[in-house]
């Protein structure tokens, strides 16, 4: 399915000329893995009982399979929970927060809402700081003392985005979720929706406008280059997967298994900071809780991703993996663009710490 396609395809048409494919400067390539899960056990309007089920189905499911694998530091692959504030229930966020707490990954704020304004959006998301903060589930900046989040737009509709207004409603998003403390979106890539960027592949800075959609173009985070907007947006791989004839969008289910084939297609698109070509980023999203995904063929299908993972792009020579959350990403990021060396994994707390951590 190609549906929307005309979105993106310059900026694919244009990557695609250049050497994304090729081998980076410096050896070995290290590759930073964060799952980015819209994680939401109350789908569908369930019942409390139904996303308690939910969730422990997939703490079931999931946790031995994280317990056999490990990064090239010996880290555990860490899990990113975006959980809907809208969708919130205390029960089934405290087993979540347990597991975190565990080290197995962490908390983020997603949000899905419609016709806001920017003073409701500006309560919802500082409700959710005060909910998740009280909890010690969010970052604090290590300098300020500011608490601050990872954000996914429900239904992709970031900054108003949908050709139909609805699902947001507010065209200044970026500017609120700056204003109330976000470090960095997540909600890319959204194809083959129509929320969809023309900006493909990339780590960059958007600048607000009054108009939507105002992310859909922006300026990539640079090595000695400070921040150029109003908020940084992280996508994950977006392209065409030739040998099965369809969009690549990162995001697994149980009908759309992470294969050998889209791992590398994931690698291969090279996100990176620019000037950093040797720090790549790979950002996946899944949609975990949903019946259809807590199925035992679904985990194995995550089971055989890390063993691919750690199979092909561990070597120690060409590649070094890390698995890291939403946060750890963004402080990889910024130290990248800050200019510092040595190894990625010593930049996991840079500027952003857990609240309660110390550090």
């Amino acid at each position: 399915m190609l549906k929307n396609i005309h979105i993106w395809l310059p900026s694919y048409i244009k990557q695609a000329l250049k050497l994304k494919s090729g081998l980076a400067a410096r050896r070995p390539t290290q590759i930073m893995f964060c799952i980015a899960d819209h994680f939401e056990p109350r789908w569908r309007n369930a019942s409390k009982e139904k996303e308690i089920e939910r969730v422990e189905i997939w703490l079931k499911g999931y946790t031995p399979i994280a317990n056999r694998h490990r990064d090239s530091k010996g880290n555990i692959p860490q899990y990113t929970f975006f959980y809907p504030i809208d969708e919130y229930t205390p029960e089934t966020f405290e087993k979540i927060a347990q597991f975190c707490e565990k080290g197995f990954g962490e908390i983020e704020i997603q949000l899905h809402h419609d016709n806001d304004t920017a003073e409701s959006l500006f309560r919802k998301l500082e409700n959710a700081k005060l909910i998740f903060g009280k909890r010690g589930l969010l970052s604090q900046d290590k300098v300020t003392g500011e608490i601050r989040y990872g954000f996914i737009h429900g239904n992709w509709a970031l900054d108003n985005s949908r050709k139909d207004g609805r699902r947001c409603g507010v065209n200044n998003e970026l500017e609120v979720l700056r204003e109330t403390g976000c470090y960095a979106d997540f909600t890319l890539p959204s194809a083959p929706s129509d929320t969809q960027t023309a900006k493909i592949n990339s780590i960059y800075y958007a600048k607000d406008t009054p108009k939507p959609k105002s992310h859909n173009q922006g300026i990539d985070v640079e090595v000695g280059k400070g921040p150029s907007g109003d908020l940084m947006i992280i996508q994950g791989p977006l392209t065409l997967n030739w040998k099965r004839r369809k969009i690549e969008n990162s995001g697994i289910t149980l009908d759309n298994p992470p294969t050998k084939n889209r791992i590398n297609l994931w690698i291969n698109q090279r996100i990176d900071v620019k000037g950093r070509p040797d720090w790549i980023f790979v950002k996946i999203f899944a949609h975990g809780a949903q019946d259809t995904n807590l199925s035992e063929d679904y985990f194995k299908n995550l089971d055989n991703m890390f063993v691919y993972l750690e199979e092909k792009y561990n070597d120690k020579i060409n590649y070094k993996l890390h698995y890291v959350t939403a946060r750890e990403m963004y402080n990889i990021v910024k130290a990248a663009e800050t200019g510092l060396d040595g190894e990625p994994w010593e930049y996991r707390d840079y500027l952003l710490k857990r609240v309660g951590s110390r550090g």
